[in-house]
């Protein structure tokens, strides 16, 4: 195995000048940086000293235990929520559940902050916990129901489930028949090559789904069939049990509402004054809480606030502070947080060192320093999640043998393609074209004027004759080319082969393809690659070849 590196930059200009501390301003939005080793130290300190703050740290660990054991956890995640039972600082982050585990982007998230916890115990001397928090209260369908793979035809192959009929609720609480699984296995085993290591993977899997009853419980046991032996804590963000654990927390959120409301807005007039955009929406009005509509089939609910009432959007629920609270002591697990208090959430029921962000997350992350400030907080550190390419021996093959390099695929792809084909024209058929269509135009000129000097009107004909001629010859001459690029279409299979793994749908491979296709070919050494490829608490793009 090798590795590179490439710079593959976000398109989140606040991102990137965050990581790469090209803007001095930007201390006031995030406080501590991931590049500067003294930052840890101060964090770490910083949490010392604030654990009366926080939920209780065996509670938590207690929670965890029968979550992780359900999950089918190993035994090194259970001595990291043992360390967690005895104060141990985390670094956590977090993605959404999806099918498979999602693009892999996810994959590399898990890597991150398993990364980020090793780095830091050995700075700090002392044990570090990485944990990956389940957004399962999301309730983004479309986000979640599906995953990419590349068909042993080398297509890419969209799998996908619909949702059940029903109320519009979080992922967690979205249940799935094991028909569905089964269907599901059905196409994943379909769409995927043969391998050696096919039908120990596909057993694997339909293990799992005889335990999962939703794309969460599926997710959780994928990832700690991952990384478990890394010591990986799962949470599920949806979790009954964690919801009542964070009640303090909700009945703060809903008490010092109007506060947090104005804090969003300051930090988002300061991020306006920086030139920098919005990366998240901050209503006035809106309570940046959810509320699981029972009457309406636990549908997830935004809340807003209007006369002193929080409401949904059409004003079909309404609940005084009173009685909001009242649920957040009672019913805790019918609340829920948007993507600007879940920060909040995070540091309250962990000692958070710091949190592994994509460049998305952390641009609108910056929204949240002055609501951390309002409720006696402070933002952990913000660590930008790695992010890598994998590069299979086959495409690598032929990468070397039309001279592309990764650069190449990533920026001009087409060009050098183009490129490629035209040089094996020894016949120069564009240019022979090119020349008869402007010597004919050369010919054809003078009888124009002609017969226009005969009659004027006959200027628009000759025009539009002349365009048609030219026309024909460019078509003879693109069915020409296209019937000499035949020649080749075992090279342009390869070509295409080589952009459908590195940028799928456009896109960098790990914002589309998903980790089965190379669990199916290699088991699970392409992890290990990963694993072993340089880490950087700043972020990066490595280059991994299997």
């Amino acid at each position: 195995m090798r590795e590179e590196t490439y710079s593959l930059r976000s398109a989140q200009p606040l991102t990137e000048a965050y990581i790469h501390r090209t803007d001095d301003r930007l201390e006031a939005l995030y406080g501590y940086h991931a590049g500067a080793e003294e930052d840890w130290e101060r964090r770490a300190k910083r949490l010392q000293q604030s654990s009366h703050v926080r939920a209780e740290a065996a509670e938590v660990a207690g929670v965890l235990r029968v979550y992780n054991e359900r999950a089918g956890a190993a035994p090194e995640v259970f001595a990291s929520i043992s360390a967690i039972a005895e104060g141990a600082l985390v670094v956590v982050g977090g993605q959404q559940a999806g099918l498979w585990t999602g693009p892999l982007l996810v994959i590399h998230k898990a890597v991150s902050i398993i990364g980020a916890a090793k780095s830091a115990s050995e700075q700090l001397g002392q044990t570090v916990v990485p944990v990956f928090w389940i957004a399962g209260e999301d309730h983004d369908w479309d986000e979640a129901n599906h995953a990419y793979v590349i068909s042993a035809e080398q297509e890419l192959r969209k799998l996908s489930v619909a949702r059940p009929e029903g109320a519009r609720t979080s992922v967690s609480r979205t249940k799935l028949t094991g028909e569905d699984w089964a269907t599901l296995l059905a196409e994943l085993e379909k769409a995927l090559p043969s391998s050696e290591f096919k039908p120990v993977m596909l057993e694997e899997l339909r293990q799992m789904s005889q335990r999962a009853d939703s794309l969460s419980d599926f997710f959780a046991m994928l990832l700690g069939h991952l990384f478990g032996k890394h010591g990986l804590v799962l949470l599920d963000s949806d979790h009954e049990s964690i919801r009542r654990l964070e009640a303090p927390m909700f009945q703060r959120i809903i008490q010092r509402n109007n506060e947090l409301e104005k804090a969003y807005a300051s930090s988002a007039a300061q991020i306006k004054e920086l030139d920098y955009e919005l990366q998240a929406e901050v209503t006035p009005g809106s309570a940046n809480l959810f509320f699981f509509h029972a009457d309406n089939g636990n549908e997830r609910t935004l809340l807003h606030k209007k006369d002193g009432v929080f409401q949904d959007r059409r004003g079909h629920l309404s609940l005084t502070e009173t009685e909001l609270l009242q649920i957040a002591i009672d019913e805790p697990q019918q609340l829920s947080n948007n993507v600007l208090t879940r920060p909040l959430m995070q540091d309250y029921l962990f000692p958070v060192l710091a949190t592994v962000l994509g460049p998305g997350e952390i641009a609108y992350w910056a929204l949240t320093g002055e609501a951390f400030r309002t409720l006696g907080m402070e933002m952990p550190i913000i660590v930008p999640r790695m992010s890598y390419t994998l590069i299979e021996g086959t495409v690598a093959k032929h990468m070397g043998k039309y001279e592309l390099t990764f650069a190449d695929v990533m920026e001009r792809f087409e060009e050098r393609k183009a490129d490629w084909l035209k040089e094996q024209d020894g016949l120069s058929i564009e240019e022979q074209f090119a020349d008869a269509r402007d010597a004919f135009e050369q010919l054809y000129k003078p009888l124009l004027a002609l017969a226009t000097s005969v009659q004027p009107s006959l200027s628009k004909l000759g025009d539009t004759n002349l365009q048609k001629i030219v026309e024909q010859i460019n078509y003879m001459g693109s069915k020409t080319v296209d019937a000499f690029n035949k020649q080749f279409e075992a090279s342009t299979r390869q070509l295409d082969r080589i952009h459908l793994s590195i940028l799928p749908l456009g896109k960098p491979q790990e914002r589309v393809l998903n980790m089965a296709a190379y669990w199916n070919r290699y088991s699970l050494n392409w992890l290990d690659s990963l694993l072993d490829a340089p880490y950087s608490r700043t972020g990066g793009h490595e280059i991994v070849y299997l």
